[in-house]
């Protein structure tokens, strides 16, 4: 489904990201991945070998998009969709309940979770532009962003950037459409990746996921069930198709979840 396709993966060297790097140069891509840790970044390049470029830098550097970009054209000679998978939590810098967020919790949140995918969505809608061409942008939401959990996942600053990147994705899809540039959203629930470690280790966290995500037994979600879906938007497949959030929820938004 992507043969010849050239993508760029923001956040692509763990989880969610190298997980769909892995299943974007199955389907026919080459890649360039973006990730902070250089050594994850070895162990990429290693897994994926010729078909992909590793770049390491920062998703709120507004440099870092650009270059990668820069890399895809240069390497694979063409530019033809951007996944933005990068974010995290600001629990440590002080994101929680309203009442306990900090400044700096809300200020730091929302640079990993919606100014580096703010660049990189402008970085490419530029070069498709520049390019004169049509091309895909996914982006990465929560369930947290529409659906809260407030036991067990009270971070409101990560619940208002994962809304924002709604609205964000929905407005830039509608101004673009002209332009034959797509511009969608998934919105996974708990899923097993460095980010989710804390709630993936507490067995509290673990029998509530199990009501709250019931399908396949009820179990956390694994980042290769995010693969397919990020297939289709990142392939011709979705070519009528934009400004859509699609739930890869393992049933999260329509479970009540039993604690």
């Amino acid at each position: 489904m992507l043969k010849d396709k050239k993508i760029v993966i923001i956040g692509g060297t763990t989880g969610i990201g190298l997980s769909a790097a892995r299943a974007f140069v199955q389907a026919g891509a080459q890649v360039v991945l973006v990730g902070r840790n250089p050594e994850s970044g070895q162990a990429a390049q290693a897994l994926l070998g010729d078909a992909a470029r590793v770049y390491s830098g920062d998703a709120s550097d507004p440099a870092t998009a650009e270059q990668a970009i820069d890399l895809c054209l240069d390497t694979f000679g063409d530019f033809d969709g951007l996944y933005h998978v990068a974010g995290g939590s600001g629990r440590k810098f002080g994101d929680g309940p309203l009442h306990e967020l900090s400044l700096e919790g809300w200020n730091k949140t929302f640079e990993l979770n919606l100014t580096g995918l703010m660049l990189s969505n402008q970085a490419a809608i530029r070069r498709f532009r520049a390019l004169g061409k049509a091309g895909t942008i996914l982006n990465m939401g929560s369930v947290l962003g529409f659906s809260p959990s407030p036991k067990y996942f009270v971070t409101h600053a990560y619940a208002a950037t994962k809304s924002a990147v709604i609205g964000f994705t929905k407005s830039i899809a509608a101004y673009y459409a002209a332009d034959n540039i797509r511009v969608n959203l998934l919105a996974p629930a708990l899923v097993e990746t460095p980010m989710s470690e804390r709630a993936s280790k507490d067995e509290a966290i673990l029998s509530f996921v199990k009501t709250k995500q019931p399908l396949d037994g009820g179990r956390n979600g694994r980042p290769e069930d995010l693969d397919g879906a990020a297939i289709y938007f990142m392939s011709d497949a979705s070519k009528f198709t934009t400004g859509q959030t699609l739930y890869v929820d393992g049933g999260w938004e329509l479970s009540e979840g039993q604690y």
